[in-house]
């Protein structure tokens, strides 16, 4: 069984009924739980809560028997460094480490598939993370 990490534009694609990508989404999550456990993990259910007034709404939204929640590993706040460093390194303006360091480095680590439907910053940073992206 493979483990997915589902990033958070996949969830609220769902959420909010996306015209564009629901359709997808809602496939491709829906194939990720019939080949083994969805993850998500802290900064995915941070960036996931952003839609919701209450923790409780939230946590309906996310129910915690489809989605594992899984803290994010030493070993991944370690590699996300290494990424940021190497983004700063080809020009990157940012000043603190970006979620999406984060969230691949998270499925790097733990050897999970990753998916997202915005994978060009994962590949760069990544490149050895099994994606499912359009």
């Amino acid at each position: 069984m493979t483990a997915t990490l589902v990033d958070s534009n996949v969830v609220l694609d769902i959420a909010d009924e996306d015209a564009e990508w629901l359709d997808w989404s809602s496939a491709m999550l829906a194939a990720a739980a019939e080949r083994g456990p969805v993850v998500i993990n802290p900064i995915i259910y941070s960036e996931v809560s952003t839609r919701y007034d209450s923790i409780e709404a939230l946590d309906d939204a996310l129910p915690a028997d489809f989605y594992i929640r899984s803290p994010l590993p030493w070993e991944a706040a370690f590699l996300a460094a290494k990424a940021f460093r190497h983004y700063r390194r080809r020009g990157g303006t940012k000043t603190a480490p970006l979620p999406d360091f984060f969230i691949g480095a998270h499925a790097a680590v733990a050897g999970m598939t990753l998916l997202t439907r915005d994978a060009r910053r994962y590949r760069a940073y990544f490149p050895k993370l099994r994606i499912i992206a359009p």
